[in-house]
């Protein structure tokens, strides 16, 4: 389909570039952060997850640009992200300064959840490396002219991390779009990041302004709402396959306003517990709207990352398939396989992922 017009593959360095930053998960397992005696460490965030799902289950190139301190935690990180197979050529080291007064890597501290206790995270992040970014300190020039990004993808996390990350997301987007590289982006509202600088108000400023240089919208309801300012009268912000209607009018809303969409994706997911929940996910493109099959009673064991895995799955469909249907399809798989292993990044292949799209059930496969 040629809703999208992805640039040639051999035109190109990189088939996905994320923008974001990567922090160092510590996991606790089934235990909690409050009583930890060991953590086991990965590493995370919700720009990079959806590069590192490309790379790792769909085959693409991906490259990531962040900020780290050059400390051996910062290169911890990037050991992490060279075992995901992702490019590190366009990090930005910082020198450490010996206790982290003017820089340091982030640490993000996350309960799975079980039953009826939710999953937790407990961000300590305050002045770290990527937080500093800002306008002019990447040659997007370069990124986009000389070596080529064929899909550039970003999100609301990154750019609430600052006062200075959302002008980052909005400069690298133009730079983005001036040499013709799709750009989708994860509004991804996280209330307590918005907080200390300017609340919903500003968070709603900064992401309508990076709005109008977005092919690809993704979130849900919740974060249509917050970012957008496009609230649907009586919808719930649990959204579940029996209550689409109200994303439908509000992302019909949001088309109107910004015609610059050519695609918006959100997951569909009713939490019953941390470890049950109903999922599925839908899509609007070029007019029409794609659901993917609902899986009630999904089990999790993870749920970080989940939506992050949902966002790979669905550009791998939009760019290399072409279909927004199996992009929808994908994506939803990709999402629910990632959360039945742990940590944020997606332990899934290409070839389970088009089993379940198939049909496939959870049979011993020997």
């Amino acid at each position: 389909m040629g809703i999208l017009n992805v640039r040639p593959v051999e035109e190109c360095k990189y088939d996905i570039l994320s923008l974001g930053e990567i922090m160092l998960r510590l996991d606790p397992g089934e235990g909690r952060i409050r009583t930890a005696r060991h953590l086991r460490a990965w590493e995370g965030g919700g720009e990079y997850n959806v590069a590192r799902g490309l790379r790792r289950c769909f085959s693409q190139r991906a490259g990531v640009v962040t900020s780290l301190a050059a400390n051996d935690v910062g290169l911890l990180i990037e050991d992490f992200i060279m075992q995901g197979g992702v490019d590190t050529s366009l990090i930005k080291w910082r020198d450490y300064d010996g206790i982290g007064r003017t820089v340091r890597n982030g640490l993000n501290f996350t309960e799975r959840g079980f039953g009826i206790r939710g999953a937790v995270g407990c961000s300590d992040r305050g002045n770290s490396a990527a937080s500093q970014l800002e306008p002019g300190d990447v040659d997007w020039e370069h990124v986009f002219g000389s070596l080529g990004v064929r899909w550039f993808h970003t999100g609301g996390i990154f750019a609430a991390l600052s006062e200075t990350t959302g002008p980052v997301v909005i400069e690298a987007a133009k730079a983005a779009k001036k040499h013709g590289t799709i750009v989708s982006y994860d509004l991804n509202y996280r209330p307590s990041l918005w907080r200390s600088f300017g609340g919903l108000e500003k968070c709603r400023k900064i992401n309508r302004e990076i709005a109008r240089h977005v092919d690809v919208m993704i979130g849900n309801e919740e974060d249509f709402t917050a970012c957008l300012g496009f609230a649907v009268e009586g919808s719930d912000e649990n959204l579940t396959d029996l209550d689409v209607g109200s994303f439908q009018t509000m992302i019909s809303k949001a088309v109107a306003e910004f015609p610059n969409f050519k695609a918006t994706a959100t997951t569909l997911r009713g939490v019953k517990t941390a470890t049950l929940n109903d999922w599925g996910a839908i899509c609007w493109c070029d007019g029409e709207f794609y659901r993917a099959t609902h899986r009630p009673a999904l089990e999790i064991m993870d749920r970080v990352g989940g939506g992050d895995s949902f966002a790979s799955g669905f550009i791998y469909g939009m760019m290399v398939l072409g279909d927004p249907q199996k992009a929808v399809e994908y994506g939803a798989v990709h999402g629910a396989l990632a959360m039945t292993t742990p940590g944020d990044t997606t332990m899934a292949s290409l070839a389970e992922v088009e089993k379940i799209v198939a049909g496939a059930g959870a049979r011993v496969d020997r």
